[in-house]
C-alpha cells in the first residue's frame, strides 16, 4: 500500500502518532509506504528510523536538509534515528535521475569525504538532548559479502522485470545512455541496508528524497520477502524555489554544510537572500520555530520581512554551525546590507590571479551567484540593478581589476535592494 499525501494535509488532525502529526504539519512528508501502520506504529512506541547519505563530496549541501531535518524531528519526539554514510555505496554509484555513471572514488577519498559529512550530521541530530543519532558506515556489511554469497541470499528476491520499471534506470534507458552492472545493482544494495539495519539496530523507517522511492520500496519488499519483516518508507518532497529551481543549487554551485567549503558567513547570506514568496515554506522545512511564530512571520510584507529572513538565515546557521557562528556571521551580515562598517569576513572568496589580467563584471555577478549566465548578467547591469563598492554600474564590459579593492583587498557587489555580497581575493 503506498500512501500519497496531498499538498495540504489536512489529515494530519486525525492521525495518532504526534511524530507523523509534526512531519505533515511541517511538510516534510511526500509519500509513505503505509501512513496508517506507520501511524499506528509510531503511536505505540519507539521508532528507529533512517536516512543514508553516499560520500561523494566532503560536505553535504542544504539539499539534504529535509530527510536530516525529519530525522530531527523524529529525535526531538522521542523516537530513534540512524545515518548511514556509504563507504560500502559510494564504491558503486547511485545511477537515480543521472546521466552519466558517476565517477568511481578511490577508498582514501571516501573516508576523508565521511569524515567530512560526519561534522556536519553530528552538529544537528548529534546535539538533540539525550537523544543523539547513531552514525554507521554500510561497508561494515556490504564490505563482508562474498559474491555468490549475496546472490544466493538477496539476488532471489529480486527481478529484473521490476527493476526495469523504476524511474532511474529507464530514464537512463529511454536517453539511450549506458547502465552499468555495477549501477544496476546499487537499488539491490541500499535494499539489503534496510534490511541489515532492520537485523542490527531494529531500525524500521527509511527515510529519504522523492527520487530515492523506488530503492525505498525496493528495501520495504525485501525486508517482507527476506526476513517477514514489516518496514516502512517515507519520502520528503523535492524543494524548489518559487522560480522553479531546484533547492539548494546557485549559478555559483551547491550550498555546503561545511564550513570550509562554504563559511557560516555566506550559509548565513543564502538564507538572508532568500525569495520572499519562499519564506513561509522555508520555515517551516528548516527552522524549529513553533508553527504560530511561522505563521506571523509569513503575514509579514515589504521591508517587515526582511526580519523573517534574518530569523530564517540565523535559525539555520545556529542548527549547522553552532550559536556563535550563527551570531558572527548575522553582524557580518548586517553589516554588509547596511553598508557600514567593517565586516571582516567575505561572503565569497575568489582567486587573487584573477585580477592581473582583469575579471569581467558579468564574470565576477556569475561567480557569486547573483546570475546564472553571462547574459542574465548582462541584463541586470543594463537595467541598472548592479552596484559596485556603492556605486552604480552601466557598462557590462567593465573589467575589475587591483584598483577596486577596498580595505583588505575586498569589494561589494550588489544586485538591487536584497542582494549583497562581500568578495575577498586571495
Amino acid at each position: 500500500m503506498t500512501t500519497h499525501i496531498p499538498p495540504a494535509a489536512t489529515s494530519a488532525t486525525k492521525l495518532k502518532s504526534e511524530a507523523l502529526q509534526v512531519l505533515l504539519e511541517r511538510g516534510l512528508v511526500h509519500q509513505c509506504t503505509d501512513l496508517a501502520a506507520l501511524d499506528a506504529k509510531l503511536s505505540q512506541g519507539t521508532v528507529t528510523a533512517y536516512a543514508g547519505f553516499d560520500a561523494t563530496a566532503n560536505s553535504l549541501h542544504v539539499g539534504h536538509l529535509m530527510p536530516l531535518m525529519t530525522l530531527r524531528w523524529l529525535q526531538r519526539l522521542g523516537h530513534q534515528s540512524i545515518v548511514v554514510l556509504g563507504g560500502g555505496t559510494s564504491q558503486v554509484g547511485d545511477p537515480s535521475f543521472q546521466n552519466e555513471a558517476r565517477p568511481v572514488l578511490e577508498q582514501q577519498q571516501i573516508a576523508a569525504n565521511i569524515a567530512g559529512i560526519k561534522l556536519s550530521v553530528e552538529r544537528l541530530l548529534g546535539s538533540v538532548p539525550d537523544n543523539p543519532a547513531m552514525l554507521v558506515d554500510n561497508a561494515e556489511w556490504l564490505n563482508e559479502f562474498r559474491f555468490l554469497e549475496f546472490l544466493g541470499d538477496f539476488g532471489k528476491h529480486f527481478t529484473v522485470n521490476r527493476m526495469m520499471t523504476f524511474d532511474s534506470v529507464k530514464s537512463r534507458l529511454d536517453a539511450q545512455m549506458p547502465l552499468t552492472i555495477l549501477e544496476f545493482c546499487y537499488m539491490m544494495l541500499q535494499a539489503v541496508d534496510f534490511l541489515e539495519l532492520s537485523r542490527r539496530h531494529g531500525c524500521e523507517l527509511q527515510i529519504g528524497g522523492s527520487d530515492q522511492w523506488g530503492n525505498i520500496i525496493n528495501g520495504v519488499d525485501l525486508g517482507r520477502k527476506g526476513d517477514g519483516r514489516q518496514l516502512f518508507g517515507l519520502t520528503v518532497p523535492l524543494v524548489t524555489t518559487s522560480s522553479g529551481a531546484k533547492m539548494g543549487k546557485t549559478a555559483a554551485g551547491a550550498v555546503w554544510l561545511h564550513p570550509e567549503r562554504l563559511s557560516p558567513s555566506a550559509f548565513w547570506q543564502f538564507w538572508r537572500n532568500t525569495d520572499d514568496a519562499d519564506v513561509p515554506h522555508f520555515l517551516r522545512f528548516f527552522t524549529e520555530l513553533p508553527m504560530d511564530q511561522i505563521v506571523r512571520l509569513s503575514s509579514l510584507q515589504g521591508a517587515e520581512l526582511n526580519e523573517a529572513k534574518k530569523i530564517l538565515a540565523t535559525e539555520v546557521t545556529t542548527m549547522i554551525h553552532g550559536v556563535d557562528a550563527a551570531r558572527h556571521a548575522m553582524e557580518q551580515g548586517e553589516a554588509l546590507f547596511r553598508e557600514t562598517g567593517d565586516p571582516v569576513e567575505p561572503t565569497h572568496v575568489l582567486p587573487r590571479a584573477k585580477l592581473p589580467e582583469g575579471l569581467g563584471l558579468l564574470e565576477l555577478i556569475v561567480a557569486v551567484g547573483f546570475a546564472g549566465t553571462n547574459s542574465d548578467a548582462r541584463r541586470l547591469v543594463e537595467a541598472g540593478g548592479v552596484r559596485l563598492n556603492g556605486q552604480v554600474v552601466d557598462e557590462p564590459r567593465r573589467q575589475i581589476s587591483s584598483g577596486d579593492l577596498r580595505s583588505k583587498d575586498r569589494l561589494t557587489l550588489a544586485v538591487g535592494r536584497r542582494r549583497k555580497a562581500l568578495v575577498g581575493f586571495e
